[in-house]
């Protein structure tokens, strides 16, 4: 069965809901962050009470993506997407009436079992709707919009709770959904979700698939395992004030919203290449923070290195999915979402065990090995042919 295209200015605002959309779960996801100290004032409850809202709903995101992919692999993606986005401007509107700490957290949890379930569904619908050729700007587009929630969305959402209240951000990001969810509902056409170029993977490879999870897990891991440190390396190590560390965290989101733009033109031409080099990139920029962090102007420029490959890492990882899935695509995306999320949970877990150890430079040290071990495991599964080749060779007769 063959499904008809819709007009190009219909695809067109099809990917731009879908935009929006990845920008207002990545925004609402990270969103707590900036508003810390409003809800627990609000609430009255602890600090870090009010940072398991954002523990918890990464962890929810990493167990939920699998299981809920494969009990919606039959149901046509409009239908989907319209319902996830539905239970985000459900759950965004219960999180902004909260009057207790229990509500806001069962909100949350509700909006990262829908975003559980976006990632993987989200990417095979909008590359669907365009030609084959066009699938990295495609991703890169999709990824642009996810990095533009922690340089814009968080930000503005903070700065808007920090002149009113902190609902009323949360009532935005219901509005914002509901842009989308319109958007998507009105124009996406229904297909089932094995129709179309994107249900399945374009070079299906059991041993890439395998190895892209393994290495996206360990350079999360990696990642993280320094990054959730990143505010005390640069106070206590660096040696900067509070204000100038919260410039440089914009000018590390920038960094991560320039890479991944820049990361976007290349994944069509240079697929493998391209993962290889974010996740090298991401390495050399935390062992170089933890070999030279202690000069200002050696940690910005490490910092904006590692800055600039984050985000391309899970980029490429989710493009890598859409070329080496041995099945379907959306269970590929949700394995990878799901992986990379519980990588961000162990990082976090193995740096806060690190810290009193070997400080807060060593939890960066950490990270940068892990990430070093993510891209032996991508170089050593690009030279395993050749070397299967050269032996065969070896083994032939001589004429």
């Amino acid at each position: 069965m063959v499904t008809t295209q819709p007009a190009p200015w219909c695809r067109s605002a099809v990917l731009a809901a879908l935009m929006l959309a990845a920008f207002t779960f990545n925004t609402a996801e990270n969103l707590p962050v900036g508003l810390l100290e409003l809800i627990s004032q609000g609430l009255r409850v602890s600090v870090p009470a009010v940072g398991y809202l954002v523990t918890g709903y990464g962890v929810t995101v990493a167990v939920a993506s699998l299981p809920l992919a494969h009990l919606t692999r039959a149901l046509p993606r409009r239908h989907v997407l319209t319902g996830l986005l539905a239970a985000l401007v459900v759950s965004s509107l219960a999180a902004a009436l909260a009057t207790s700490y229990w509500v806001l957290l069962a909100a949350r949890l509700l909006t990262a079992l829908a975003q559980a379930l976006f990632w993987a569904v989200m990417g095979p619908a909008a590359v669907g709707l365009f030609r084959p050729e066009a699938r990295g700007h495609v991703v890169g587009a999709l990824s642009v919009a996810g990095s533009l929630a922690l340089v814009l969305g968080v930000p503005a959402g903070t700065w808007l709770g920090q002149q009113s209240d902190w609902p009323v951000p949360l009532a935005a990001q219901a509005g914002l959904g509901l842009v989308s969810l319109v958007t998507i509902a009105v124009l996406l056409p229904t297909s089932r979700p094995e129709e179309g170029h994107a249900a399945y993977g374009t070079h299906p490879d059991a041993r890439r698939f395998g190895t892209v999870l393994a290495a996206g897990a360990l350079s999360a891991t990696g990642a993280f395992a320094g990054f959730t440190y990143i505010v005390k390396f640069l106070g206590d190590v660096s040696g900067f004030s509070q204000n100038t560390v919260g410039a440089l965290l914009v000018a590390f989101g920038v960094a991560c919203l320039a890479g991944v733009s820049i990361t976007g033109a290349l994944l069509d031409r240079v697929p493998h290449h391209t993962l290889t080099t974010a996740v090298a990139t991401q390495a050399a920029g935390m062992l170089g923070l933890s070999a030279a962090g202690t000069d200002p102007v050696a940690a910005v420029v490490f910092l904006l290195l590692m800055g600039g490959a984050l985000g391309p890492v899970f980029m490429a990882t989710q493009n890598e999915m859409l070329r080496s899935a041995p099945g379907r695509t959306d269970l590929a995306l949700a394995a990878n979402s799901g992986v990379y999320n519980a990588g961000i949970a162990a990082g976090a877990a193995l740096g806060a065990l690190a810290l009193p150890l070997a400080g807060v430079r060593g939890t960066f040290l950490m990270g940068g090995l892990l990430t070093t071990g993510a891209c032996a495991l991508l170089l050593a599964e690009r030279l395993l042919p050749a070397v299967k080749a050269t032996r065969a060779a070896k083994a032939l007769p001589n004429p």
